[in-house]
């Protein structure tokens, strides 16, 4: 074998190959079979041995210790990692985010920025400090929550992260997160040499729903139609279709997200109900994911053993609420649903009428519904879509812990429009500056 990265020493050559290589071909080919990819997939007529960079950095740096890759595990130490945000408007791409993270640990902590830090930093938030601690805390990937998290961290709140909550790892996505001043609100963890990187969720953001979401009331008739239409051009970002006039389109608006197999199964459990199990039914459209609706997925998991959730598609969404519904198409509403941890099964597409062949199909025990919906103005009155479970003596109405729908988030967003204008304005000009740079990112 000829010398390779400085190893001139036959013996050196003689335990790379017979030692570290063979370990690494067959950890890289236990991965391949894992996620049934080809071995040829990872290039293995190309690969060149490389010594492991961390090994030619220094051990520590300050008062902050560098981790090494595998040390925790040799020590049986459980691996902790940390992600913060502002969780507002929570969507699926948050939760896949999370889900990357918690994919580098054991366990994940995650920090919720308060009211005041997001409005200093960004602009008034849509949900409550409350209503987004409801949010995280009910990801299937969250291990424990800190509420009242800063929007930057500094050394003092750093090392609390490292000697309180004993985190190994602060993790953030590729794409830039800046502070008033211009500078990295991750810097510090960098330089520690404590910072992971993950792959940021393409076609979704909090902006581009708001944007959505006026477009819901646009069209309805009242005083504050100029508001409405405003602030969904500037939430908008010149994506909407336009009519010959240059008008928006009375359509909804696109989802430039991009749905795939890998993506469902990544958030889904993977497991099906046991034998006896006691199957508990909910169905709905659960757009725009909600506090309300985590809570009422809670209350409903209590009633059995497997929580089984049917997601109405978009047709039937739009058939009873408008033509501007659902804000989120099918595939992102799934994705939200499984990302609850009380959800088991989801029915991506289910019927808005529950029959029996249906109950008797997957074995369902109990059909629930919550006290608090959307009023359906466009529903047919003589259609009643529980009246098969109703005859059959296995309905029952829950209350819902909390008095949220998409409608009134929706109208928060109007009543405060000059402060939603600005912050996204700023939002806008991030997102445009992440565009222009940006890189491929490894797998998620």
């Amino acid at each position: 074998m000829g010398s390779i990265m400085g190893w001139e020493s036959v013996n050196s050559n003689w335990i790379w190959d017979a030692v570290f290589v063979p370990r690494v071909m067959g950890g890289l080919m236990l991965t391949a079979a894992l996620l049934g990819l080809s071995t040829g997939y990872f290039g293995f007529g190309s690969i060149l041995p490389v010594p492991p960079i961390p090994a030619l950095l220094p051990t520590s740096f300050g008062i902050f210790p560098k981790r090494r890759r595998g040390e925790e595990a040799k020590k049986g130490k459980k691996v902790r990692v940390y992600m913060d945000g502002c969780f507002d408007l929570m969507h699926y791409g948050h939760a896949n985010a999370l889900r990357q993270a918690r994919a580098l640990g054991d366990e994940l902590v995650v920090g919720v920025v308060s009211d005041e830090e997001i409005i200093a930093n960004k602009g008034p938030p849509v949900w409550s400090q409350d209503e987004r601690m409801v949010m995280v805390s009910g990801l299937k990937w969250v291990d424990e929550v800190i509420a009242n998290a800063p929007y930057a961290i500094n050394e003092n709140f750093m090392k609390k992260l490292f000697d309180e909550y004993n985190i190994d790892y602060i993790i953030h996505g590729d794409d830039p997160c800046l502070l008033p001043d211009g500078s990295d609100a991750y810097e510090l963890a960098k330089k520690v040499g404590r910072y992971k990187q993950i792959k940021r969720t393409e076609g979704v953001s909090s902006t581009d729903i708001v944007g959505r979401m006026l477009l819901c009331v646009r069209d309805r008739p009242n005083s504050d139609n100029h508001n409405h239409a405003s602030l969904q051009r500037q939430f908008s970002n010149g994506q909407g279709d336009n009519d010959e006039s240059g008008s928006p389109s009375n359509g909804t608006r696109v989802s430039h997200f991009l749905p795939t197999s890998r993506r469902i199964v990544q958030f889904s459990n993977g497991k099906g109900p046991g034998p006896d199990a006691r199957i508990v039914y909910i169905d709905g459209a659960f757009d725009l994911f909600h506090a309300g609706h985590v809570e009422i997925l809670r209350c409903a998991r209590k009633l059995g053993d497997f929580l089984l959730v049917g997601i109405h598609t978009d047709q039937t969404v739009r058939a009873n609420r408008g033509p501007h519904h659902p804000i989120m198409n099918l595939h992102e509403r799934s994705l939200s649903v499984l990302a609850c941890r009380y959800v088991d099964e989801v029915i991506i597409g289910a019927p808005w009428e529950i029959t029996k062949d249906m109950i008797t199909t997957f074995n369902i025990s109990v059909v629930v519904h919550g006290t608090v919906a959307e009023s359906n103005n466009l529903l047919n009155g003589d259609v009643d879509p529980y009246r098969a479970p109703k005859a059959m003596g296995n309905f029952k109405i829950i209350e819902s812990p909390r008095d949220i729908t998409t409608t009134s988030i929706i109208k928060r967003i109007v009543a405060n429009h000059e402060a939603y204008k600005k912050r996204n304005e700023k939002k806008v000009e991030s997102e445009k500056r992440y565009y222009e740079q940006k890189t491929y990112v490894g797998s998620d």
